[in-house]
């Protein structure tokens, strides 16, 4: 295609002009939806297609396609409209950024940035997963569907975050399987519990979320042969200090 480079900044602008019309008109949510991943998967499609570096389109549609499908669940919850366009710009310009990353990555690897796509998907997993974790949550409360089925999709998700940011790390799937199984199996752990503590689901969700970076931090410290003394105590050091001071601060249900 002769004009791929326009792909990362055309494809941002229809997914916010799809994201305004479902504030409009929220009962085309699912055809929104639809619609959303589909131009997303169109758009890496053609990239990869175009690519000497990777053909593995599937890699690079997982956060794009969970982070915009998150961000139209999550403002479901939200009455204050102004937070929810800042939601959906704050979404559009994470994915110009990550197109514009993943372009360079594949089709002009000489002016791609090192550690580009390992940083930028390490901020989106973590705001994917908020989002996802405050959204189960919320459905908990709010329609009283039960628990197990919300954690079975839960699970399934997390499961491809976590390989998403294992693999814009370049570490090895065969080596990281096990310990993607554990972390998907200790936040299992943790979700289940909290869902019945009489907190609010922003509150559950980023308790979850700060649980989430820490495990996955030490993983990959890890599997990339980094993680020391030092490494543990800074990250156990910043995960407990956002537990206390979100537990000090918050408001219980």
């Amino acid at each position: 295609m002769k004009y791929n480079y326009l792909l990362p900044l055309l494809t941002p602008l229809i997914v916010f002009i799809l994201l305004e019309t479902f504030s409009s008109y929220p009962k085309l949510i699912y055809i929104i939806l639809i619609l959303i991943n589909s131009i997303i998967f169109f758009t890496l499609w053609q990239l990869t297609r175009a690519s000497k570096t990777d053909k593995q389109w599937w890699n690079f549609l997982i956060l794009p396609a969970l982070m915009s499908s998150m961000v139209i669940a999550y403002s479901i919850f939200l009455n204050n409209k102004i937070l929810i366009q800042l939601l959906f710009i704050a979404n559009t310009i994470f994915l110009y950024f990550y197109l514009y990353c993943v372009y360079h990555y594949l089709i002009r690897p000489q002016f791609y940035k090192t550690f580009s796509i390992e940083n930028i998907s390490s901020y989106g997993n973590l705001l994917t997963f908020f989002l996802l974790t405050s959204t189960i949550y919320g459905l908990q409360s709010f329609l009283n569907l039960p628990i197990w089925i919300l954690e079975i999709v839960m699970l399934i998700i997390i499961f491809l975050i976590i390989y998403q940011s294992i693999w814009a790390n370049k570490i090895d799937f065969k080596k990281s399987l096990p310990y993607i199984l554990v972390c998907c199996l200790i936040l299992f752990e943790f979700s289940w519990p909290i869902s019945f503590l009489p907190f609010n689901y922003n509150i559950a969700g980023l308790i979850l979320t700060i649980d989430y970076y820490i495990l996955i931090s030490l993983i990959k410290e890890h599997l990339l042969d980094k993680l020391n003394k030092k490494t543990i105590k800074i990250y156990l050091t910043i995960g407990l200090i956002s537990l206390f001071l979100i537990l000090l601060t918050s408001q219980w249900i």
